[in-house]
């Protein structure tokens, strides 16, 4: 199977929306994912790879829209928020729990860190050249 701006947004319901994920964002995302994920590497799951490298970007695309909407900055970069407290009330997150050492900004969505976690796992086996 080939990943198609359809297939991926089937796949990925939570990207059907038009107007947030435009097909041209999609399909920027999915060309890119073309000429930087090898078939010889992912083989078997070069499309599930393929999904995850467009939704983790899409993903960080409609963070940084967010933030430019609301008068921010789009783009600006920042980590995982441990704990913020608003008047009396505070809240705590174990961010290590979510975070895979050495994965920098694959770790800012979910769709990330499965990607990350796939990409170090195919080809670990032996290779001959």
């Amino acid at each position: 199977m080939t990943v198609t701006v359809s297939s991926f947004r089937a796949d990925f319901p939570e990207f059907a929306s038009i107007v947030t994920y435009p097909d041209a964002m999609v399909a920027f995302w999915l060309t890119t994912a073309a000429k930087l994920l090898s078939i010889d590497r992912w083989a078997e799951l070069l499309d599930l790879g393929t999904e995850l490298f467009i939704a983790h970007n899409l993903a960080l695309g409609a963070r940084d829209q967010k933030a430019a909407v609301a008068g921010g900055i789009g783009g600006s970069s920042a980590g995982l928020v441990a704990s913020k407290a608003v008047d009396k009330v505070s809240v705590s997150y174990d961010t290590g729990a979510a975070a895979i050492e050495g994965a920098g900004a694959w770790n800012l969505t979910t769709y990330g860190t499965r990607y990350i976690q796939l990409a170090r796992m195919i080809g670990a086996g032996g290779l001959q050249l």
